[in-house]
């Protein structure tokens, strides 16, 4: 999502799940100003605020590979399994990932619950 401002193009990611909004830096699956770096979907990539190297990124999110929706990477609102999926669309689908990823989501669902009051 781009939104104009003054002539000027600021470029703001925005989870459709958390609603965790942040600029970004790039979209795509090779970050500027790295090395033989190639991710294995197109992402939402910032620079890390932690580091001066400019090498060094964060991806922050991506598109659902089902549904298109822009989900973070966040544990909560996205797996990634091969491409990436929304929670929605993995509860939906749930049965056609293999039998351990079903199982991890089982038990994060059931950790959830019990610590939620």
């Amino acid at each position: 999502m781009e939104h104009i401002a003054d002539g000027l193009s600021e470029r703001i990611f925005t989870c459709c799940l958390c609603g965790l909004s942040s600029p970004f830096t790039y979209y795509g699956q090779k970050p500027p100003n790295t090395r033989a770096i190639v991710l294995l979907e197109k992402c939402y990539i910032t620079k890390d605020p932690f580091t001066p190297e400019k090498e060094r990124f964060l991806v922050i999110g991506s598109s659902c590979s089902l549904c298109n929706n822009i989900v973070c990477v966040g544990t909560h609102c996205s797996l990634f399994y091969t491409k990436r999926f929304c929670i929605p669309c993995v509860n939906k689908h749930l049965d056609q990932f293999p039998h351990q990823i079903q199982n991890e989501l089982v038990k994060k669902t059931r950790s959830s619950k019990t610590t939620v009051p």
